[in-house]
């Protein structure tokens, strides 16, 4: 046994935790047992109470089967869940009272414990090669679609629970769930903790998003394999309100968004105003999902400084999402994405969409929400379109640049209500619709942008509302027959020049007294 804790410290050694006057906890000592029998939940509370008693420990999980129900740290305290050693969480509903002060996609509530559950901790930690299973299957049937087509009396004892907790919540701008009562719970979530880490674990059948630490400092999320089945609202990584997060080597497949970044939805996250701030995504892989990295459309609090980098998208709906909507108000600013290769991406490879609700222009608020700063770079693969920006009418996208783009695509790119947008070096091969339409677009520069798949009968850009355009350093290719069309008397300011048109057709079509060419290799002579 001593041989075995000696090999135990060396290996969390390695890891980089602290092992300084480190002990270990073993959960079979405390009266638990790893053979698929009993509940394990008080002999986990148990070593994790001794553990903290003395200033922090390791509670270590050998090799087998524990079923438990909630797990609730302590400071100090890592969670050592050891090859071979899987951890199954019970399924019935009771075992996850009392209900437990918690944020449910970004609204601030009591509900039912999280699996893994942590508030005002430091150092805390859940590392190893074992395997953490949440049983989501039972919980899924009370989706919030479930919940919705509920008849008359058929309340269950938790809904009228909640209820009786959360009659002053803040709720959010659109109604719904507060009033069906019944919230899943996240599988892993810690509130208001510093220095956290997850690594090496293996998770899978969360009941709703996965590992989901809020207004916490310093977390880390390495080497982390996350497997839910098609089920809802089951995200991977979702760290909100959280300042300095580093997500790294991990590899996600699941039945909602890989990875989401968010700060609170509408006026309860208004109301705590915290931001997603530095936050650093690299090296990792995500394979079904509707988003792999998204930010939003839960963001009131405001979301900054976020790279993401040397990732790879392989069958997901969306590669990197924005989304937003009228109510949410907050600002998504400096976002950094690049090395980013994407294959058989369903719907838009890149999205910045701030009309993710439908909703009426209102005047500018609190409430109006804003994306800008966002550079996309070295980015290849195969989508149905490549990027979606819409803003709303009266708050516009503003300062996106792509750079160093190379896919292969149904349809290129659709910006509406934007503002200084530029495309440098962009080569997509479109089978359909034009490479970019841009519609109510003011400083919109393009440079170097190429399809070496046109048709005769499609041009290459389209403008509606574009006023401030630069267009340079442009050379289409064999068979596209017209550059660019205007459509409509709004078109404002168009200057194209050193361009080489010399395989055109025709250069502009539509009412083309808006455009200004100069310094143009002329288009071929028919």
């Amino acid at each position: 046994m001593k041989k075995g804790i000696i090999v135990l410290w060396l290996f969390v050694a390695a890891m980089g935790i602290s092992v300084q006057a480190q002990q270990f906890y073993n959960v079979l000592d405390y009266g638990g047992s790893n053979d698929s029998t009993g509940l394990n939940t008080d002999a986990i509370a148990k070593a994790i109470d001794a553990a903290a008693s003395k200033g922090g420990g390791t509670v270590y999980f050998p090799a087998g089967k524990y079923i438990t129900g909630p797990i609730h740290f302590k400071s100090n305290i890592t969670l050592f869940i050891d090859a071979g050693a899987e951890l199954h969480f019970s399924d019935d509903f009771d075992h996850y009272l009392p209900m437990v002060e918690s944020r449910w996609e970004g609204t601030e509530v009591t509900n039912f414990s999280p699996l893994i559950y942590g508030t005002d901790l430091e150092n805390i930690a859940i590392v190893g090669r074992g395997l953490i299973d949440g049983h989501g299957k039972k919980w899924w049937g009370y989706s919030e679609v479930t919940i919705r087509e509920q008849k008359e009396g058929e309340e269950t004892k938790w809904q009228k629970e909640f209820k009786r907790l959360n009659k002053d919540v803040l709720a959010p701008d659109l109604p719904g769930w507060v009033e069906r009562g019944f919230l899943r719970p996240p599988f892993i979530q810690f509130l208001r903790c510093e220095n956290v880490q997850i690594k090496d674990v293996k998770i899978q059948n969360s009941p709703f998003w996965t590992v989901n630490p809020q207004y916490c400092d310093n977390v880390t999320v390495d080497g982390v394999t996350i497997y839910n089945p098609e089920s809802p609202n089951t995200d991977g990584i979702n760290p909100e309100s959280c300042s300095n997060v580093h997500i790294a080597n991990c590899h996600i497949s699941v039945g909602d968004d890989c990875i989401t970044i968010k700060s609170g939805k509408d006026r309860s996250g208004r109301k705590v105003n915290i931001p997603a701030e530095n936050y650093t995504i690299t090296n990792c892989t995500m394979l079904n999902g509707h988003g792999g990295v998204v930010i939003g459309s839960e963001m009131s609090g405001g979301v900054k400084n976020i790279v993401i980098s040397n990732c790879v998208f392989d069958g997901t709906d969306r590669g990197i999402r924005l989304k937003t909507a009228r109510g949410r108000g907050g600002v998504v600013e400096n976002i950094r994405v690049s090395n980013i290769v994407m294959r058989n991406i369903r719907d838009q490879a890149i999205v910045l969409n701030m009309q993710y609700a439908k909703t009426e222009e209102e005047p500018v608020s609190e409430r109006t929400p804003l994306f800008k700063n966002v550079y996309i770079s070295d980015m290849a693969g195969t989508t149905n379109r490549v990027g979606l920006i819409l803003g709303l009418e009266e708050m516009p996208v503003e300062n996106v640049s792509f750079n160093n783009i190379n896919m292969q695509s149904k349809s290129g790119f659709s910006v509406a209500n934007a503002k200084n947008i530029s495309f440098n070096n962009v080569q997509v091969n479109v089978a359909d619709e034009p490479f970019i339409k841009a519609t109510n677009v003011s400083g919109l520069h393009i440079n170097g942008i190429q399809n070496y798949t046109p048709k005769a009968d499609r041009p290459m850009l389209v403008f509606e509302g574009v006023t401030d355009a630069n267009i340079q350093q442009n050379f289409p290719s064999t068979g596209t027959n017209t550059f660019l069309e205007l459509i409509g008397d709004e078109n404002k300011d168009i200057f194209i020049h050193s361009n080489n048109f010399k395989n055109l057709q025709q250069t502009v079509i539509g009412n083309t007294a808006s455009a200004v060419l100069t310094n143009n290799i002329d288009v071929q002579k028919k």
